[in-house]
C-alpha cells in the first residue's frame, strides 16, 4: 500500500491552507519513520476521518445574500470525541482546516486529554459583517454541520474570528434543536452558560508556561518580540511581562510596534481596544512586520497565522527560542534551517494545547453539571502543561531530536497505539 501524500507545489502558487496542510503531513511522515509505522496506519492518520463542505447563506442588511463556503472536518475520533475550534476568516479552505484538525489531533493526544483533532471553519471576514449578520451566519453554518456535533460526537470551540458570544449562538442553534440545554456542545462559552472561569486566556497561559518551562529560569532580563497581538498574543504578552520578561515588540494586521526599553503592555493593549490596532502607539517606534520577525531578541512569539517562518526568512531570525502561539507558523523548510542554526522551537502543538486543555476542563465541568473554581483550573492547565513539556524535553534529549519531532513521536504514537488497540472494524 503506497501513502498518498500530495506533492509539494511551487512555493509562488502554494495557498496558504495547501502550504499548512503540506506542513502537516510532513510531519506526520517523519513522525511515522520515527515509529516504525506500517504504510496502512500511515495512511490511516494522514487521512481524515469526516470532511464536510457546506453552503452558507447570509442575509444581509440591505436586503441581499452572500453564499459563503463553510467547513469541518473531523480528522481522527479514535481516542474520544473530535475537538477542536471554529474560525471565521476570508483565507479559511479546505485544506487549511483539514491541517489544524490533524494538528488537534496530535495535540489532544500529546497532553493526554481523551480527545480526536477537529476543525471548522467558514470563508468570510467576520468584521464586514454587522452583529445580527454574524449571528445570522453562525446560526446558519451550525444548522448545516448539525449532523456532526454533540457532547460526546464533536465539541466546537472559538478560534480566529469566533469568540464566547460566536459560542453562545452555537449552544443555543443545538440547544433549540435537542429541546433542551446542552451546554457542552461547545466550550470558551460565556461564564453565565456554563464557560469555565480561566478559559478565555487560557490559550495565552500555556504559551507564557510553556515559554518559561523552556527558559528554565526566570523572566528576568528575557527579551520578547510578539507577532500577533490578538486573541493569543495580546494576553501571551501580558503573561509574559507579568512574569518579568521585557516585551520589546509587537505586531499586528495594522502594523508593528517596537521599544528597545519594553512596551508597557497593559497601555498597549488598551490603545489597541480603543483604535483597533497598534498602528500609532506613541510611546513606540513604527517597525516593519517582516522586522519583528527578524529582531535582535531572546525569545519570539509567532502568534497569528500559518506560515510566517519560511526558507525566505528563517537564516534572518535571531531569537534563540521560538515558542509557537499560532498553528503551523513555521514550515518545514524554515524549521530545518532554524534547527542547523540550534534555535529551539517549543511546537505549535505543545505551546499552544492550554486553549484545549482548559476546553476540555469546562467540558468535563458541563458533563458533571459542575465547576471548578479559576484557581483549581490554572492549577490543572499548569500541571497538565509542565508535565507534557517535561515528557517532550526528555525524548527529545534521549533520542537527540528537536522537540517538534519529540512532541510528534508522542502524540502520533499515542493515536497509533489506541488505533492497535481497538483493531478495524469490520
Amino acid at each position: 500500500m503506497t501513502v498518498m501524500v500530495p506533492s509539494r507545489t511551487p512555493a509562488h502558487s502554494i495557498t496558504p491552507g495547501r502550504q499548512a496542510l503540506d506542513s502537516a503531513l510532513h510531519q506526520l511522515a517523519q513522525a511515522a519513520e520515527g515509529l516504525g509505522l506500517d504504510e496502512g496506519l500511515h495512511a490511516m492518520l494522514a487521512t481524515p476521518r469526516r470532511s464536510l463542505t457546506v453552503s452558507v447563506p447570509v442575509r444581509r442588511e440591505d436586503g441581499r445574500m452572500d453564499v459563503v463556503q463553510g467547513y469541518r472536518v473531523q480528522h481522527n475520533i479514535t481516542r474520544g470525541p473530535a475537538k477542536g475550534g471554529i474560525r471565521f476568516h476570508p483565507g479559511t479552505d479546505l485544506d487549511e482546516v483539514t491541517a489544524l484538525a490533524m494538528w488537534m489531533t496530535w495535540k489532544c493526544a500529546l497532553v493526554g486529554i481523551p480527545y480526536g483533532g477537529a476543525k471548522g471553519g467558514v470563508a468570510v471576514d467576520p468584521g464586514s459583517l454587522t452583529t445580527r449578520e454574524l449571528e445570522r451566519l453562525t446560526r446558519r453554518y451550525v444548522n448545516e454541520i448539525l449532523p456532526l456535533i454533540g457532547p460526546e460526537k464533536d465539541i466546537p470551540a472559538p478560534d480566529v474570528g469566533t469568540d464566547e458570544q460566536t459560542m453562545a449562538w452555537i449552544m443555543d442553534t443545538y440547544s433549540v434543536n435537542a429541546g433542551y440545554s446542552v451546554p457542552g456542545v461547545v466550550t470558551g462559552k460565556p461564564t453565565t452558560l456554563g464557560g469555565s472561569l480561566g478559559r478565555a486566556g487560557a490559550t495565552s497561559r500555556g504559551v507564557q508556561i510553556a515559554t518559561m518551562a523552556a527558559l528554565d529560569r526566570s523572566g528576568d532580563g528575557v527579551t520578547v518580540a510578539v507577532q500577533g497581538f490578538g486573541k493569543v498574543g495580546a494576553l501571551a504578552a501580558q503573561y509574559l511581562a507579568d512574569a518579568g520578561c521585557r516585551v520589546v515588540a509587537v505586531s499586528d494586521v495594522t502594523g508593528a510596534i517596537h521599544s528597545a526599553a519594553g512596551l508597557d503592555v497593559a497601555a498597549v493593549r488598551a490603545w489597541v481596544a480603543e483604535t483597533g490596532g497598534v498602528r500609532g502607539y506613541r510611546e513606540a517606534d513604527a517597525l516593519g512586520l517582516d522586522e519583528l520577525l527578524e529582531l535582535d531578541v531572546d525569545v519570539l512569539v509567532p502568534a497569528a497565522l500559518e506560515g510566517v517562518l519560511t526558507a525566505a526568512n528563517a537564516p534572518r531570525v535571531k531569537a534563540r527560542l521560538i515558542v509557537e502561539g499560532a498553528n503551523g507558523p513555521t514550515t518545514p523548510e524554515a524549521d530545518a534551517i532554524l534547527a542547523d542554526a540550534g534555535t529551539v522551537i517549543v511546537p505549535d502543538i505543545l505551546a499552544n494545547a492550554g486553549g484545549v486543555i482548559v476546553s476540555y476542563l469546562e467540558w468535563v465541568q458541563n458533563m458533571q453539571a459542575y465547576s471548578w473554581s479559576a484557581g483549581e483550573v490554572d492549577v490543572r492547565l499548569r500541571d497538565l502543561m509542565e508535565g507534557a513539556f517535561g515528557e517532550v524535553k526528555s525524548l527529545a534529549a534521549d533520542r537527540g531530536v528537536t522537540l517538534r519531532d519529540a512532541a510528534h513521536l508522542i502524540g502520533v504514537g499515542r493515536v497509533a497505539d489506541a488505533h492497535r488497540m481497538r483493531g478495524l472494524y469490520p
